[in-house]
């Protein structure tokens, strides 16, 4: 292999902030991951991420969006969802909540289910990405 060309390939996904695009958010998920034994957890993911981008931030406002980006090599999958900001708390994955409780669970169960979850602030909005490896050891890096 060329020292330049990488296995990794990464798509890209604009949709409108509209609780609708979370199942479309998934189907480009699954379909993207067709065979692979990390497809259901990584829609599971991409469907909390969106949700959440849509529910907590800009992005579910008239004129917002959330963007996805899914990056698979031999190794890993990278699922990144970026929001349009806004939002005036950090995500952060809640551990005590009350069994009959509304909100508050899904970044938790997608930080229970990824390897490795990382939140971005920037001046834009905030993308939360989490990794899965496909060796299955929680908390290492790959490069």
């Amino acid at each position: 292999m060329h020292e330049y060309t990488s296995s990794t390939r990464v798509w890209g996904l604009t949709c409108p902030g509209f609780p609708e695009e979370v199942s479309r958010a998934r189907r480009w998920t699954r379909d993207i991951l067709r065979g692979s034994p990390l497809a259901d957890d990584a829609e599971l993911i991409v469907s909390e991420l969106s949700a959440n981008a849509i529910l907590h931030t800009a992005s579910g406002l008239e004129s917002g969006r959330f963007h996805l980006a899914l990056a698979v090599s031999g190794r890993a999958i990278a699922l990144s969802v970026t929001d349009d900001g806004g939002a005036t708390t950090t995500p952060k994955a809640e551990e005590d909540q009350a069994d009959d409780a509304e909100h508050g669970r899904g970044l938790r169960l997608v930080s229970v289910i990824a390897h490795r979850v990382v939140v971005h602030d920037s001046d834009g909005g905030r993308t939360v990405t989490a990794e899965l490896f496909t060796d299955g050891r929680k908390g290492e890096h790959l490069c």
